[in-house]
């Protein structure tokens, strides 16, 4: 199976929270799209510095993780980010993976969306056997 990419919105999940206690209108909210790398190797969701920059998301951890490489190195934890894929959502933290490197989309937040990879096509779709759930309006 070849590398597997798919394009994922990051929200600013404390913005989110902004916008329901009537505190930031909508356009206000914080979000980029980006292009992941469907990784099922790593278990996270993982970004990068200009990511959590863009997003301004708060440390809220520390966790050291094994990198591709084999090597070891603390990163930090921010979070929550919500995640968003067609019509499917999730909220999670995620580890900020050091200058720019590439988005990755880890197990967990794949296993939440209800998503699979499809290999022959080399792309990641909402689960067909799952049940329709349209994901809820930010109001």
């Amino acid at each position: 199976m070849g590398l597997v990419y798919a394009e994922i919105e990051l929200i600013r999940g404390a913005d989110i929270v902004l916008f329901q206690e009537g505190y930031i209108q909508e356009h206000q909210i914080r979000r980029v799209k980006v292009t992941a790398l469907v990784d099922t190797g790593s278990y996270m969701l993982a970004i990068n510095e200009t990511v959590k920059t863009q997003l301004n998301l708060r440390k809220v951890d520390e966790q050291v993780a094994e990198l591709a490489d084999g090597s070891r190195v603390s990163l930090e934890i921010v979070g929550p980010i919500d995640v968003r894929f067609e019509n499917r959502s999730t909220t999670c933290r995620a580890m900020v993976l050091p200058g720019d490197s590439e988005v990755l989309l880890g197990a967990i937040p794949m296993e939440d969306l209800d998503v699979i990879i499809e290999p022959k096509a080399q792309r990641m779709i909402v689960n067909p056997e799952s049940p329709n759930i349209a994901r809820k309006s930010l109001k």
